[in-house]
């Protein structure tokens, strides 16, 4: 049977290329990658596991592969898009890789057509006795925009933001894909803006954008209007409207 065809792989690679040059500009959001490489180092020193190798996808700041490098561990960095630097692969199919003690995907798996197949994958890095960790943003995330973007559709609602993982189907997939002692979390970040055009920025600058297969009617000034007024008509007395991402991690042991 064939796949759901979601998510476009050539928007993806494009999306995650113009991350990275937006990251180039001074300032640029990186808030949710800081927060997924802080609960992981958070988790692993709850767990006290203490790995010797370490594969990391996603981890384009660098900061958790330094910290893991620091603690004596060897890590392979990867990326699931070519001419990022890093050793480039495809998630959907067998991942390169395979014996480490931890195995991390930050931001990637949310925009895979096939989630089951790359969990599968993942775990297949893992030596026995391995832990791997997945987190992308989930269920719940982006409310406010979603409720722009009806505005902005008015009477002709378009398929914008992306479908979403939430906990409970999390821990299915882990059961699905073979992961021992599996383990689905959520936790909430709320972001304060003071226009939609800023979070949309945010958005790009941290690979955030728009990827579906079958992409959406652009929207004209008139509807940007709707959107930008729809925004605003929650914001507080500061004049500032707070954003919602939920973070869905995924964790469990070979």
């Amino acid at each position: 049977m064939a796949l759901p065809i979601i998510f476009s792989p050539r928007r993806r690679v494009a999306s995650r290329h113009r991350m990275h040059a937006l990251q180039q500009r001074p300032g640029a959001a990186r808030f949710l990658l800081d927060d997924m490489v802080e609960d992981v180092l958070d988790r692993l020193s709850f767990l006290r596991h203490e790995p010797k190798t370490a594969l990391v996808v996603g981890d384009w700041t660098g900061h958790l592969s330094r910290q893991l490098t620091a603690q004596g561990c060897s890590v392979t960095r990867g990326d699931p898009v070519p001419g990022t630097g890093e050793q480039d692969f495809d998630e959907e199919q067998p991942w390169p890789f395979s014996g480490y003690n931890l195995s991390v995907s930050l931001g990637t798996l949310d925009r895979v057509n096939d989630l089951p197949g790359a969990l599968i994958h993942m775990r297949n890095t893992l030596a026995p006795g391995g832990l791997a960790m997945a987190s992308f943003v989930g269920a719940g995330s982006l409310p406010v925009l979603r409720d722009a973007m009806l505005s902005a559709d008015a009477e002709r609602p378009a398929a914008r933001i992306h479908p979403q993982v939430d906990v409970r189907a999390g821990g299915q997939l882990l059961q699905r894909a073979g992961w021992a002692k599996p383990v689905s979390d959520s936790r909430t970040l709320r972001v304060r803006y003071g226009s939609l055009d800023r979070l949309v920025e945010d958005l790009r600058a941290q690979g955030l954008g728009s990827v579906l297969a079958s992409p959406a009617p652009a929207i004209g000034r008139a509807g940007l209007d709707r959107a930008r007024a729809a925004f605003l008509q929650v914001a507080d007395a500061d004049g500032r409207v707070t954003e919602t991402f939920e973070i869905l991690t995924l964790s469990g042991w070979r």
